[in-house]
């Protein structure tokens, strides 16, 4: 196999979603029809996913300076594929009512998901940006895709904004990092620090500025003011796909950066990531105490999760790669099924989505089984046992035990407990009926749809993980990043 057929190889699944939009656009060019965009988008990710077993025969593998092909890439690559694969689902019976065209969306959604495996692959600063605008810039109209309604507009503008604000910190910080150690790649700043360069400063000042504007697009405090906001006005997929692709996308990215140029061996820098991952953890859960809006409230909670998923970064060694795969493996699954189930609730109406806690009161007295797939996401997301979402906070407190990291240890033990009560409070709800409130349900025959499917199994996952874990815990200990 000649050095051109590998690296293609290599790029299997990014090429193949690039082809898909080209077939997309051309579909819609043609004819458009909603069923057939959305089963193009759905063929061409599993493609794309099926592709990583080829891949996985020539890992690692470096595609010209820009990019690192290997079993860390893949694993990350996958779960935001699948994620991907699940948001389209949900994003197809939503869109059913949305009185606009609709078949664009998918080019979005596809784009958006190519920008994510390249910014998983970066490990030069020209693909970091590329793959992470590649990202970022989709998303700002699928946030206000829904545009008839004012708070969807809103959160498209307000999300563009301040993301700009973020890319500027970023070419700032890439260019102090250009001038100091004279290269773009991560492991050349590795090696400018080991030499003890006299420009050692301004490495630590570019790194802590790319810091703000990944921490922007993780929703870290004091960065997070946008997300509430974004996530209640954005569509129900739209909001799931940035809890997930958006952030499996940015944090693989970040803790591949602090393992090959590791400026975080600075020990003020390790400081300031441990505040701000403190702090995500009690403002994220303290926060969420005062929504009356679940996707707020979700917002909220997903600042907390990132919190607790920092402590790995702070923590570093070998052992904080399985602590983040486990981590996001098991709050992938468990947000997308919260998000479903908003998604499900919300699809059947025109107009803003079913945000308000009224809505699900009762829920389970009109769809038991739909109540029953929120109540075990809810059990997940406060990390209680047999469920997946305990899996990960047990590794991410495990790493900080065993890095003598015990303030970080108290902030996710009371965090957790905070969070505790909030999750309690929502699937309370669900069981309660008060006659006069406003109430939203699901269409009839939900469970046969395909998001509907969707839901279920991904409950039955986080229960199966929940109590089986092994084979996941393999998966990921597997895992390995190859050098720079």
């Amino acid at each position: 196999m000649t050095d051109f057929s590998t690296h293609l190889l290599a790029l299997a699944p990014l090429v193949i979603l690039c082809a898909t939009v080209v077939g997309v656009m051309l579909s819609i060019a043609v004819r458009r029809n909603h069923f057939t965009a959305a089963t193009m988008t759905v063929v061409g990710l599993n493609a794309a996913l099926l592709s990583l077993l080829g891949v996985l025969q020539i890992t690692p593998i470096q595609v010209t300076p820009l990019f690192i092909i290997d079993d860390y890439s893949l694993l990350f690559g996958a779960i935001v594929l699948v994620a991907s694969l699940a948001c389209t689902t949900l994003a197809h019976a939503y869109l059913e009512t949305l009185p606009d065209r609709r078949e664009e969306f998918y080019i979005l959604l596809l784009c958006s998901a190519g920008g994510a495996l390249a910014l998983i692959a970066s490990r030069h600063f020209a693909s970091l940006f590329i793959g992470l605008e590649l990202l970022s810039v989709p998303l700002y109209g699928m946030v206000a895709y829904a545009y008839r309604d004012r708070i969807s507009l809103e959160a498209g503008l307000k999300y563009m904004v301040l993301s700009g604000a973020a890319s500027a910190f970023l070419l700032f910080g890439m260019a102090l990092l250009y001038a100091a150690s004279g290269t773009l790649e991560y492991a050349g700043l590795a090696d400018t620090l080991a030499n003890g360069s006299d420009s050692q400063s301004w490495l630590l000042v570019g790194v802590g500025m790319m810091v703000v504007a990944l921490a922007f697009k993780l929703s870290l405090v004091p960065f997070h003011i946008w997300t509430p906001d974004v996530y209640e006005g954005a569509p129900g997929p739209v909001s799931a796909f940035l809890a997930t692709v958006s952030k499996v996308a940015v944090f693989a990215l970040l803790l591949r950066f602090f393992t090959l140029a590791p400026p975080a061996s600075d020990g003020w820098l390790l400081t300031l990531m441990g505040v701000i991952a403190f702090a995500s953890m009690m403002i994220g859960n303290l926060l969420a105490l005062r929504q009356r809006n679940v996707k707020r409230l979700l917002g909220y909670s997903s600042i907390a999760h990132l919190g607790y998923l920092m402590t790995a970064i702070v923590a570093g060694g070998t052992f904080s790669i399985e602590t983040v795969g486990i981590y996001l493996a098991t709050y992938v699954a468990t947000t997308l099924g919260a998000f479903g189930v908003v998604t499900l609730v919300s699809s059947p109406y025109s107009g803003t989505d079913a945000g308000a806690l009224h809505h699900y009161r009762g829920l389970f007295w009109r769809r038991p089984y739909l109540a029953a797939v929120f109540t075990i996401m809810m059990l997940s997301l406060a990390g209680i046992p047999m469920t997946a979402g305990f899996l990960g906070k047990f590794y991410v407190i495990a790493i900080a035990v065993q890095s003598g990291l015990w303030w970080l240890v108290a902030g996710i033990v009371l965090g957790s407990a905070i969070g505790l009560y909030y999750y309690l409070r929502m699937m309370v709800i669900l069981f309660l009926d008060e006659p006069g409130e406003s109430r939203r349900d699901a269409v009839s025959g939900w469970g046969q749809q395909s998001g509907g499917i969707m839901v279920l199994l991904l409950a039955a996952a986080v229960i199966f993980f929940g109590i089986y874990p092994q084979p996941l815990i393999a998966l990921v200990s597997a895992t390995g990043m190859a050098g720079g």
